[in-house]
């Protein structure tokens, strides 16, 4: 297999764009990655492309096809590409598959774009939409195993129940679950393209608007609009770019089992640390799947990145901010980045490709040089459907 660089990165602001459509989104996130990579020709370039998209089909009934009609006018038209969906983990799966296709030596140059648009007329209408990432067999039965708390939005019933267990088996409070609230904000309002940033305080987060269990509105990330895109290339071609290359050290994409609990992203951890050829304490900087608070938590956990029950620590003593040990969501995370589905796992590529450049600002993680990305997505039950780990090497 070939070493593999990201040579090009790009985004959209994320946040409400009631004006613009899915194809807008996309197409500037990919002019702003080919030109980054120094590759405006993208037709005459790029071997493959990859375009990540959740939720078109039910929220304007865009099926099939969907990378090529939101791509239509863009440098892309006429490369080949290939339309992804993997619930919450597909633009960092669409990246997997851009990442293989040059590994194997099938293309020189890929690229991944992710794109989504929830902020529609009908919010009622984008919050149910959620549910098509449930077995639409089995919605009785989850529900049930939910504990039938309909709070409006399925997902956060279930970042409630890991969060109800996690503090039952650490001892964690809602009040830690505020501080990675506050955290992600602070972060965020160093990042110009972040849909919300700073002035929360834990009283703020700890008396908003209850959603579920523990949970309050800001412990929860929004729905978002917004677009990301990735270019890979093999060494060769990287050499010869502009900005300088972020290696990809592992790009690894696994899948849950039905009735098992905190095996998939351990899992899928140890395979990407083991590609990579690194330990977990190699790690500089992460960016992690946060849609709720507590699942910050969890997922340094589960990542190996400290003992089980030692997030805590971490957060309580300031080590997962900037200037911490182990900064955690630089970029604001999901919280307060934002969470546009399609396009989530790409931004943290964006984000990280930038710390590992040394050019991400005010929010600059001094000397990183090891960055790693965890995207997770669906529902299988009792655990997520999909996750992803991507390690970057500077």
């Amino acid at each position: 297999m070939r070493e593999v660089m990201v040579v090009g990165v790009g985004m959209t602001s994320f946040g409400k764009h009631r004006d613009r459509g899915l194809a807008g989104l996309a197409t500037e996130a990919l002019e702003e990655a080919l030109t980054d990579a120094g590759l405006r020709d993208g037709e005459q370039s790029v071997g493959m492309a990859y375009f990540s998209n959740v939720l078109a089909g039910v929220l304007v009934g865009q099926e099939s096809n969907r990378g090529q009609h939101a791509l239509r006018d863009s440098a892309l038209r006429g490369v080949p590409l290939i339309n992804v969906e993997n619930a919450c983990a597909s633009g960092a799966t669409a990246l997997n598959q851009a990442w293989l296709s040059v590994a194997s030596g099938q293309v020189d140059v890929a690229v991944a774009v992710g794109a989504e648009k929830l902020h529609i007329a009908d919010k009622s209408k984008a919050l149910g939409a959620l549910t098509t990432a449930l077995d639409q067999e089995r919605l009785d039965e989850i529900q049930a195993e939910l504990g039938g708390a309909g709070s409006g939005s399925v997902f956060m019933d279930i970042y409630a129940r890991f969060a109800t267990w996690y503090m039952e088996r650490t001892g964690a409070t809602r009040e830690d679950f505020a501080r990675v609230a506050v955290k992600n904000s602070q972060h965020g309002a160093a990042n110009p393209k972040a849909q919300y940033g700073g002035g929360l305080t834990l009283s703020d987060v700890l008396t908003g608007r209850p959603v579920s269990g523990p949970l309050t509105v800001p412990m929860c990330a929004p729905m978002s609009d917004g677009a990301a895109a990735v270019v890979v290339a093999g060494r060769d071609v990287a050499r010869r770019r502009p900005a300088a290359p972020v290696r990809i050290l592992a790009s690894i994409v696994g899948s849950g089992r039905p009735g098992v609990y905190g095996e998939l992203v351990p899992g899928v951890a140890r395979r990407a640390f083991d590609a990579a050829g690194i330990e977990p304490d190699d790690v500089d900087v992460v960016e992690c799947h946060d849609a709720a608070a507590p699942a910050e938590l969890i997922v340094l956990e589960e990542l190996g990145l400290c003992a089980p029950g030692g997030a805590l620590d971490l957060l309580r003593t300031g080590q997962t901010r900037i200037g911490g040990r182990l900064p955690v969501n630089p970029s604001g995370g999901l919280q307060s980045k934002g969470h546009p589905l399609g396009a989530t796992g790409l931004a943290q590529i964006v984000e990280l490709t930038e710390q590992l450049r040394g050019t991400a600002g005010d929010r600059q993680v001094a000397g990183a040089r090891i960055a790693l990305a965890e995207n997770a997505g669906g529902y299988l039950g009792p655990d997520a459907a999909a996750a992803t780990v991507t390690i970057l090497g500077r």
